[in-house]
């Protein structure tokens, strides 16, 4: 929970401010990546899903707030921000699965270096 109030974020728009303490602006190449991603994946959700995740996740609002919002039951808000997660879930985990190939690819003179370290030390 931030602490904020409905009224804070109403003077802001409904916007959240990014949360910059302890940010580095050198972050690594890979945080930016996996940034990318989460949008990437957030914005191949169906409308309904990607609606209640942004509201509930990103803009914080409460079930009964972005119940409100939507003009939908708040039934509704919880059902679909929890299918929006699983969703998101999915996604990545088979991105995740894709990737298991790339991460350790000994080919060429990478193999030979890891196979004539390996042999070297037998």
């Amino acid at each position: 929970m931030s602490g904020e109030t409905q009224e804070d974020r109403r003077s802001r728009g409904g916007k959240r401010e990014p949360n910059l303490a302890g940010s580095n602006l050198s972050t690594p190449p890979s945080a930016h990546r996996r940034a990318g991603l989460l949008e990437a994946k957030i914005d191949e959700l169906p409308d309904a899903f990607r609606t209640v995740f942004v509201l509930r996740a990103l803009e914080e609002l409460s079930v009964e707030e972005a119940a409100v919002a939507l003009g939908v039951p708040e039934a509704t808000v919880r059902s679909r921000f929890l299918r929006a997660r699983a969703l998101l879930r999915e996604a990545l985990s088979k991105e995740i699965d894709l990737a298991y190939g790339d991460a350790f690819a000994f080919a060429g003179a990478r193999c030979d270096r890891i196979v004539a370290r390996c042999v070297g030390e037998a």
